[in-house]
Formats: structure tokens, sequence, C-alpha cells
């Protein structure tokens, strides 16, 4: 059984919680300028939930994006 989708529950004075899955190699179409075709490539789901009264769906959207593209630009020799 593969849970695909999972439901945050807040718990008081909670404001949001993300929840990553394991990165998995999964089919998926790859567009290329030759045409398309199936390949495999690495996908996690990511899932949050936030108090709607302290973040707005803009906002989490917003935040979803920004973390999307930090882990696709991800570089394991990168120096911090």
């Amino acid at each position: 059984m593969v849970l695909l989708w999972e439901h945050l529950l807040l718990i008081n004075h909670e404001v949001a919680i993300l929840a990553l899955g394991a990165i998995r190699k999964v089919p998926a179409v790859i567009e290329t300028p030759e045409g398309d075709f199936i390949g495999i490539r690495q996908k996690m789901f990511v899932s949050h939930s936030y108090d709607h009264r302290v973040v707005n769906g803009a906002l989490g959207g917003m935040f979803i994006k920004t973390l999307k593209d930090i882990l696709e630009a991800w570089d394991i020799n990168q120096d911090f």
C-alpha cells in the first residue's frame, strides 16, 4: 500500500506543519524539442497545512514554490 496524501492536523498553538515524503524514482513524461518520452525521475510529495487566521493561501503557496525552487536547484557540493 502506498500512501500518497496525508491529512495534517494542527494542534492548539501551532501555526503550520510541513510533511515531506520520501524521494522515490517514478516514471514521468519528459518533454524535449525532439518529442516526449517516458523516463525515470526522482519525485517527492510535499504537503503543508496552516492556520488560515495567521497565514493566507497566497503566502502558503509562495512558501511551497520557494521550497520547490530550492530543492530542485540543490547542489550537494555547495559550501554553507
